[in-house]
């Protein structure tokens, strides 16, 4: 079985026809179906059914086209990795970020990348939920998630670490907190700023996953407020690692059940399936990458030094 074999199958079912892949690929009709023949010849099934009119997936042709979608895609992204470093990056990029990325790093990345190229502008906003790419006109969005939609593609740039944090003011008065099963007796300040989960914190024993429903007296979809609340002592939160990290190496806030806490979502640069991304959003990709490569130590799991260890 041959990539190029899958990438006009994957093509022939975007496109809907043999005559628009030949054209697309320069082929004749003759040749874009000798390479799905060959296809089904090696696989020992039919793939489509062909009449007239139009061109239907059976069964096993739906299997296989998401797999067939990402050979296609990798050999896009591995031709485009190369390509277009030389030219001028010109134009304008439409984007969504999250909140917290977005302050963190994300929004000093992009100016840089636009100081970089002077004919470049970008529209970035801000926003935790997951927009439509197609719909809403963007070129690039970032986010911290579980990705499950097939019709975008989803670069991993790096995965996030979530903890449990509470001050030092509120443990001198908390009640016992050995466990993660203490939490039900504590204020929780619930972030919900996610997708799910606010009220239901993940957690591993012996490598198995489980949850802890958790509530208290405060909830909010903004990532800084929840943030000063347990620095003032009201509560404990489960949080992105970097948006605490600087809190935890200075002591101001201190980590609870370090091994324990089991949330880890993974960052992604995506851009629908249906567009290929230019020039320009692919070197944006890069330049967002290195700059979360920097400093990935505030997104692991790893124990945060103190400064005194410097």
């Amino acid at each position: 079985m041959k990539a190029d074999d899958l990438i006009l199958f994957s093509s022939v079912v975007e496109l809907g026809s043999f005559s628009k892949v030949a054209a697309k690929y320069n082929l004749t009709n003759s040749v874009v179906s000798k390479h799905i023949k060959h296809l089904e010849e090696e696989l020992g099934v039919q793939l489509l059914y062909r009449t007239t009119r139009k061109l239907t997936l059976t069964e096993a042709g739906r299997v296989l086209l998401h797999g067939a979608r990402n050979v296609r895609a990798a050999t896009q992204e591995a031709v485009n990795s190369v390509a277009g470093y030389g030219e001028r990056v010109t134009g304008h990029i439409k984007m969504s970020v999250p909140t917290i990325s977005g302050e963190l790093l994300l929004a000093d990345s992009v100016a840089e990348f636009c100081q970089m190229n002077p004919g470049l502008t970008v529209d970035m906003s801000l926003n935790n939920q997951f927009v439509d790419l197609v719909e809403d006109g963007y070129d690039l969005v970032i986010r911290t998630n579980n990705l499950e939609d097939s019709t975008l593609i989803a670069r991993h740039i790096l995965n996030s670490q979530w903890v449990v944090c509470v001050s030092p003011e509120y443990l001198k008065q908390a009640e016992e907190l050995s466990q993660p099963a203490d939490l039900v007796h504590h204020n929780c300040l619930l972030y919900t700023g996610q997708t799910t989960g606010a009220n239901e914190w993940e957690f591993i024993h012996q490598r198995q996953r489980y949850f802890i429903r958790v509530a208290g007296n405060l909830s909010t979809d903004n990532a800084v407020a929840l943030r000063k609340a347990v620095l003032s002592g009201y509560g404990i939160a489960y949080v992105p690692r970097c948006l605490v990290y600087q809190d935890l190496r200075q002591g101001l806030l201190t980590e609870l059940f370090p091994h324990q806490a089991g949330k880890q979502l993974g960052v992604y640069a995506v851009y629908p399936f249906t567009r290929q991304p230019q020039n320009k959003v692919r070197l944006l990709i890069e330049h967002i990458r290195t700059s979360y490569t920097d400093i990935a130590h505030y997104f692991s799991n790893e124990k945060v030094p103190s400064d005194m260890s410097e």
